[in-house]
């Protein structure tokens, strides 16, 4: 893939992105390398991994991480179930060594997300997401993975991929990551769009967007990310909300009114939304006296 089908392909998904941007895709894509994508949350990360699957025609496989994540979910599982059966079925027609030995093969092995991204026939796009609230053990376990493009099974040995992973991993930062997994990864780091961006955001997936209302909705949204009192800033899928919440009750302008009736599609806990509504209510006071017509 050149540089120019992979901006077709981004705008085709209506994705809206820097040079930089498309090149540190393209030049991971064609090193075979893991992307690291670090930003706060809500600024697109996660849709990365989606367009470049869309861009390819790769299956995305997701990998969600939590703390205790482990091996068990991420990688393999023993179907044991299946294995108690076989044991039943098969005690005594073969030898100790030879039920052993058929207990650990394909038949009873659970694929999880790792395994299968790198056993599958046809490449896929790896989306390893939130990798900053795994454990630090778990973190170490996937070093292996990202640099050999391998994973060792105890109980059956050192299994290649079969076909090369485009790897994301994503972060929110809410612990370091190791210099070890920083090595081993491309590098991105994604901020909250500015407002000509984030306009552009809205119009590309809001087609029928009122202009006018794209650029209030986009004005409040960064007013609302640059208030040091909001807990959780707004993401971009929260602009994109808001903005389908007021063209859902015919809105085409963003009055104090309308906000008021449509907050809970852009902010998403109660302290944010009293926050919200005393800056509104400071708003209409300084109006009634008069503040709002000094410059």
């Amino acid at each position: 893939m050149d540089v120019n089908t992979l901006r077709a392909k981004l705008d085709a998904a209506h994705y809206i992105y820097d040079e930089s941007l498309v090149t540190t895709l393209l030049v991971a894509l064609r090193l075979g390398r893991p992307l690291l994508i670090e930003g706060a949350a809500g600024v697109g990360k996660t849709e990365i991994a989606k367009v470049m699957a869309a861009a390819l025609d790769r299956e995305l496989v997701r990998l969600q991480c939590y703390e205790g994540l482990d091996e068990s979910k991420a990688l393999y599982e023993w179907n044991y179930q299946k294995q108690l059966l076989s044991i039943q079925a098969h005690m005594g027609a073969k030898s100790p060594e030879e039920l052993t030995k058929s207990l650990f093969s394909d038949e009873y092995l659970l694929e999880r997300p790792l395994l299968r991204s790198i056993r599958s026939e046809e490449p896929v796009v790896l989306l390893i997401d939130e990798i900053d609230k795994a454990d630090e053990e778990f973190e170490a376990f996937l070093l292996e993975l990202l640099s050999e493009m391998q994973v060792t099974i105890p109980e059956v040995g050192t299994i290649r991929a079969r076909s090369v992973p485009f790897v994301v991993l994503t972060s929110n930062r809410t612990r370091p990551l190791s210099e070890a997994l920083r090595r081993r990864c491309a590098y991105l780091y994604i901020q909250y769009p500015d407002l000509e961006k984030e306009v552009a955001i809205i119009k590309a997936r809001r087609p029928n967007v009122n202009e006018h209302l794209a650029v209030q909705v986009a004005k409040a949204v960064q007013a609302l990310r640059d208030n040091q009192a909001i807990l959780k800033k707004p993401s971009i899928a929260e602009t994109l909300d808001w903005v389908a919440a007021l063209e859902a009750l015919g809105v085409s302008d963003l009055t104090p009114e309308a906000a008021e009736r449509t907050k809970g599609f852009v902010l998403k806990s109660s302290e944010d939304l009293e926050v919200m509504a005393a800056g509104a209510a400071e708003h209409r006071h300084c109006g009634t006296c008069g503040h709002g017509e000094q410059q």
